[in-house]
């Protein structure tokens, strides 16, 4: 029983879903206008997580024959039989519909679409285009940065000011997923996933990519204090984050190694808790 609650967890990736959580909790308590209640907030984070917790599992569904050619991949549950394919389907699907739902009724309707549509294009657009281009990337980057905008219209209302978190989002994942497809390009390349990794021997595109974006994030991470978001503490934070980011990507030019890589990811792991607590930093003594 413990073997199999523990297989069902992996399903859900319980550690990215957190994390979907608190951007999703970012965009609600950013949104100046909302009209919120802590129940209305309390079910729309059970309505989120169900929604993607089941995206997850409908992930590890589709990719299984996949998963069990890599290394990284092929002990998870449905490849070494601990769970059937089927039973991991269903169980997907019936935490994404029950997310939707969820969010329907004790949120809004426009949040439900929003958990909807984040779903889809995980599972239906992302995890099939991976097999396809390496622009599969910039596709998957877009649910990954939907939370904070669901969380902003879960609050009550919608402006404009809203996509400034998703900018943020979209940008931090591509220097991320290029570092993480770098140090896998073996795996991907045996699974026949078409990464940038892949077709990028000597890395120079590679670098160049997480060059650009990492950048770009960093001129987008200022939006929220032109915007009126936010104050000079989290401008000076994002700042100084985003500069040490794009220092660790610039530090791939010469160092092409998987460790190089593996700094990069470890980064950018670090750069996105760190703008988070600095957020709330910034509300507290504003």
């Amino acid at each position: 029983m413990k073997n199999s609650i523990k297989d069902y967890m992996a399903l859900m990736k319980l550690r990215i879903v957190i994390m979907q959580l608190v951007t999703f909790s970012l965009g609600f308590f950013l949104n100046p206008m909302g009209q919120w209640t802590v129940p209305v907030f309390l079910l729309a984070l059970v309505g989120t997580f169900l929604s993607a917790s089941g995206a997850a599992a409908l992930n590890h569904y589709i990719e299984r024959r996949i998963d069990a050619k890599m290394e990284r991949t092929k002990d998870r549950p449905i490849p070494t039989g601990r769970i059937s394919a089927l039973l991991a389907g269903l169980f997907g699907l019936v935490l994404v519909l029950s997310g939707a739902w969820v969010l329907w009724m004790f949120v809004n309707t426009f949040t439900a679409y929003l958990s909807f549509i984040t779903a889809f294009l995980y599972v239906l657009v992302y995890t099939p285009f991976k097999q396809m281009t390496w622009i599969n990337t910039f596709i998957g980057a877009v649910p990954g940065a939907m939370p904070p905008l669901a969380g902003w219209v879960a609050a009550g209302s919608f402006s404009g000011d809203a996509w400034v978190m998703f900018w943020v989002l979209y940008f931090w994942q591509l220097p991320h997923f290029f570092a993480i497809a770098w140090m896998c390009r073996e795996d991907y390349s045996r699974a026949g996933f078409q990464m940038l990794s892949t077709e990028d021997p000597t890395g120079s595109r590679t670098f160049l990519h997480m060059m650009i974006y990492a950048a770009v994030l960093l001129v987008v991470s200022i939006l929220p204090v032109t915007h009126g978001m936010l104050g000079w503490v989290y401008g000076v934070a994002a700042i100084v984050l985003g500069v040490w980011f794009l220092w660790r990507c610039y530090q791939f030019r010469k160092d092409r190694s998987i460790a190089s890589a593996k700094r990069i990811m470890l980064a950018s792991i670090l750069y996105l808790p760190l703008l988070l607590i600095v957020i709330l930093l910034d509300k507290v003594l504003s």
